[in-house]
């Protein structure tokens, strides 16, 4: 793909001189930091070291007392409860985590249930909440759904069962009418940060549940792992409370994982490793999704919940079973996305592409979608139609809104969900085609050819001079590094390339890179199609990457993982 270079370097040169002297930094970390808002000790005191008593009072969430009051009495009057979560990551580490903490207060009048994908689709269901009804249970318990379930749980209202909605997804006109609805983006919360997942949203309960009843909050820490891990799936900002709770939940996930998660690394072979945001979405979270996507979700929440290494290590082997099902069944949708776009679509001047076929997968659509969204920068919908019905997963690009785009269309779908880059669908058959002239239409109106052009923002121009150890050192503790706090990105102009460049591995591109007398390797995944536009040894080129660190046969050094190369 070819990137357009954004060069972010506003910077005056007193502040970065300042906070240079004020942190004994360079003035190229000093430059990062004050794109990233730190512009004082105390404020990097508090980047650098993210401490949990930083929180915020969980009361300060609407409904927080009405939740916690119900939640109190029905502990205190032996009620039967039901947690209903979600088969993506964020539901089942939610799930897992108030089944684990209620279960140590009550014991067995707490169980939890996961919807299937494809027979239920996502959130309550009148069906389910009769399932539910009949096991005598008076309190349902959301995590990660339910904010726009108002006519599911009005039907548990019908049947005596009170619903408690922890979520955080954006709100729909009407609120349901459950005894409380937990969600930081409620126009009345005044909660002080809106971007927590849903096991985000969960912890809260669950912390506000322990000030209560009078119990020591810090025994919920050990549950750090499961947030961290649902955090980092559902990708959310890993900025404010989020950055607290990940950094510390990875810290737990690399030295005493519980059962389950050892069990994941052993099995996805990366137990050696340290453990990232990048490693949990790329390489657990696919792993735990592929169990929902292709079967039964609530395997993943017994893996959370395993009380011994030999059970979690049974149910870590089912999960990798599955994802190499779900990446055959993926490959093979893809190759007929593909098709489809190449010959029935216009790649170069369609502004979206809606794509839809028989008896695909549904539990696969989303991760092609996605993959679409990589190969042509496009706004992409795949819907998958099974007996005259078609359910839809969408993905977007930067500028783009491609949940208010399907809310646009909503006349012509039975159903529809999401956020500003991703979303889901439910359609009859026979609206598809006026659907897609409708969101095509739309995507046109409000897509500029400027947007179909990706864009790569770079953090600074560096000299390779400026890297050394106490560089990567001070680089490391600006991790987690996630959304609105990326790993950082530099350029660097007129770099020689002083050995033959390879290809390497899987399409990967390997150089030698030296600028001023500093030579570091260079990696560039996926980036062997580069090779024709850079010339040979003894070329120049200009780069965008990141710094890491490469641990190969017992030696650590620097290495630039490549972003783009011109």
């Amino acid at each position: 793909m070819d990137y357009k270079w954004v060069i972010d370097c506003d910077y005056n040169d007193e502040d970065v001189d300042r906070l240079s002297k004020e942190l004994g930094i360079p003035d190229l970390l000093s430059k990062i930091l004050l794109k990233r808002g730190i512009d004082s000790f105390e404020k990097a005191r508090h980047y650098f070291r993210p401490d949990l008593e930083a929180l915020h009072d969980p009361f300060l969430m609407k409904d927080m007392d009405r939740a916690v009051d119900r939640l109190v009495q029905a502990l205190e009057n032996g009620e039967k409860i039901m947690v209903y979560g979600d088969y993506d990551v964020d539901g089942v580490s939610g799930a897992s985590l108030l089944y684990l903490v209620l279960s140590q207060l009550v014991g067995p009048k707490v169980s939890y249930y996961i919807p299937d994908r494809i027979t239920e689709g996502y959130g309550l269901s009148i069906k389910s909440i009769d399932e539910i009804a009949a096991q005598g249970v008076s309190l349902i318990v959301t995590i990660d759904c339910g904010v726009t379930a108002v006519e599911e749980i009005a039907h548990a209202n019908q049947l005596g069962i009170d619903v408690i909605v922890a979520d955080h997804h954006q709100p729909g006109e009407t609120l349901p009418p459950a005894v409380a609805v937990l969600d930081p983006k409620r126009e009345d919360c005044p909660y002080p940060f809106k971007e927590l997942a849903g096991v985000g949203v969960g912890f809260k309960f669950m912390q506000a549940l322990y000030k209560r009843l009078g119990l020591p909050e810090s025994e919920l820490d050990q549950y750090l792992d499961i947030v961290a891990l649902g955090s980092c799936a559902d990708i959310v900002p890993v900025i404010d409370e989020n950055r607290i709770l990940v950094r510390h939940g990875l810290d737990r996930i690399n030295f005493n994982p519980r059962y389950g998660i050892k069990a994941l690394l052993e099995s996805s072979g990366i137990e050696k490793k340290e453990i990232t945001v990048g490693l949990i979405v790329f390489v657990l979270a696919p792993r735990i999704n592929a169990v929902g996507r292709m079967g039964d979700a609530k395997r993943a929440v017994q893996l959370f919940t395993a009380r011994s290494l030999q059970e979690a290590r049974a149910i870590a082997r089912e999960l990798e079973r599955e994802n190499k099902a779900r990446r055959n069944v993926d490959e093979t949708t893809f190759k007929e996305a593909l098709e489809i776009v190449e010959n029935r679509l216009d790649p170069e001047n369609d502004y979206a592409f809606v794509l839809y076929k028989k008896d695909w997968h549904p539990g696969v659509i989303g991760i092609v979608a996605s993959r679409i969204v990589e190969r042509y920068y496009r706004p992409t919908i795949m819907i998958s139609v099974v007996d005259g019905i078609g359910k839809g997963s969408a993905r977007s690009i930067s500028g783009f809104n491609i949940y208010e785009a399907i809310r646009d269309c909503s006349h012509l779908l039975t159903a529809f969900g999401g956020h500003k880059y991703a979303a889901g669908l439910t359609i009859e058959e026979e609206k598809i085609p006026a659907f897609i002239e409708c969101f095509k239409n739309i995507a046109r109106e409000r897509i500029t050819p400027q947007d179909l052009v990706p864009q790569m923002t770079i953090d600074c121009e560096a000299n390779f001079k400026y890297f050394n150890d106490r560089f990567i050192r001070l680089l490391k503790l600006m991790s987690p590094f996630g959304p609105m706090n990326m790993r950082p990105i530099f350029m660097s102009r007129n770099v020689r390339i002083v050995e033959e460049p390879a290809i390497v591995g899987n399409n990967h591109l390997k150089l030698v890179l030296e600028q001023e007398g500093h030579k570091f390797e260079a990696i560039g995944f996926n980036m062997a199609d580069a090779l024709p536009r850079i010339q040979q040894k003894g070329g120049v080129v200009d780069c965008a990457y990141v710094l890491e660190e490469n641990h190969w046969n017992g030696k650590k050094t620097i290495q630039l993982r490549l972003k783009d190369i011109k």
